[in-house]
C-alpha cells in the first residue's frame, strides 16, 4: 500500500532500462518504495539497472518482457502480481524510430506503432485487470506532447503516442471508482541518451524532472501531468493554429 506521502511501497516498471523509469524508481525508493520489478528484454543494461537500484536499498528483480510479444504479456506480468500486490505500474517503454527512414520503410514504421501503441494497450490492459482485482494501485502511462498534434518531423512516433494517450484516458474513465488510479504523463522533449546529438527543442526537460512530476502527480491523484507544466497552455494554443500556418512553423 502507499505510505502517508502517496509513494508506493511496490513498483513495476515496464521498460526496465527507461531513463525516466529509472529516475522515477530512484526518487520513489528515496520515499520508501521497497520492492521494484524491472520488466524488459534481458540484457546487460537491464541487469545494470537492477544493480543500481539494489545499491539504494530496494529489493529488485528483473522480469523478462517484450512489448512486441503481446501473447506473452498475461503470463509474464501475471507472475509479478502473483508474488503480491503492486502499488504502482509505470508504463515507460517506447521507441522513437527514425522518421526519415521509417517513411520509406513501412515495416520499421509499423514496429514503432506496434511497440508504442499495440504493446502498450496489451500490457496496460493486463496490468489494469490485475490492479482492479487487488482493489488498489496506480497505472502511470508515459505519453508525449508529440501526440498533441501531428508534426512533419515526427508524425509516425507522434501518432503512436496520440493513440496511447487516448487509450490511457479511456482506461482511466473505465476504472473510475474501482480504486485504481490512471495517470497520463505528457513530457516535452526529454534530454536523454536517445536524444543526444539532436538539436534541443523548446521547453526541453530531463528524466529527473519527469520523475518529480510523477511523484507530485501521485500525491495529488492527478489524471494528467504535463512536464514542464507550461506545456499545457502552449499545446492548448498550438492545437488551434491553422494547418497552413502550422506547416510553416519551425516545430
Amino acid at each position: 500500500m502507499k505510505d502517508a506521502f502517496g509513494a508506493p511501497q511496490s513498483l513495476l516498471v515496464l521498460g526496465g532500462t527507461s531513463e525516466i523509469g529509472l529516475a522515477t524508481a530512484r526518487r520513489l525508493i528515496a520515499r520508501r518504495t521497497r520492492t521494484v520489478r524491472l520488466a524488459g528484454r534481458p540484457s546487460p543494461a537491464l541487469t545494470a539497472a537492477a544493480d543500481s537500484l539494489r545499491a539504494l536499498g530496494a529489493d529488485v528483480r528483473t522480469v523478462p518482457f517484450d512489448a512486441l510479444d503481446t501473447a506473452s504479456h498475461e503470463e509474464a506480468l501475471g507472475e509479478v502480481f502473483a508474488e503480491g500486490d503492486v502499488d504502482m505500474v509505470l508504463l515507460a517503454f517506447g521507441v522513437f524510430g527514425d522518421q526519415a527512414r521509417d517513411e520509406s520503410d513501412p515495416v520499421a514504421a509499423a514496429r514503432v506503432a506496434q511497440t508504442n501503441y499495440t504493446g502498450a494497450v496489451s500490457a496496460g490492459l493486463v496490468c489494469a485487470g490485475a490492479l482492479q482485482a487487488q482493489g488498489h494501485g496506480s497505472l502511470v502511462v508515459l505519453s508525449s506532447v508529440a501526440g498533441g498534434r501531428a508534426r512533419r518531423a515526427d508524425f509516425i512516433y507522434g501518432s503512436s503516442k496520440a493513440g496511447l494517450d487516448v487509450f490511457a484516458q479511456g482506461l482511466g474513465d473505465a476504472l473510475h471508482g474501482t480504486g485504481v488510479h490512471v495517470m497520463v504523463v505528457r513530457p516535452g522533449s526529454v534530454r536523454s541518451k536517445a536524444t543526444a546529438g539532436l538539436a534541443e527543442a523548446p521547453l526541453a526537460t530531463t528524466p529527473e524532472a519527469v520523475a518529480g512530476a510523477i511523484e507530485l502527480g501521485l500525491r495529488r491523484r492527478s489524471e494528467t501531468v504535463w512536464v514542464p507544466g507550461s506545456l499545457r497552455m502552449v499545446m492548448a494554443a498550438v492545437r488551434h493554429v491553422p494547418r497552413p500556418l502550422f506547416r510553416r512553423l519551425p516545430v
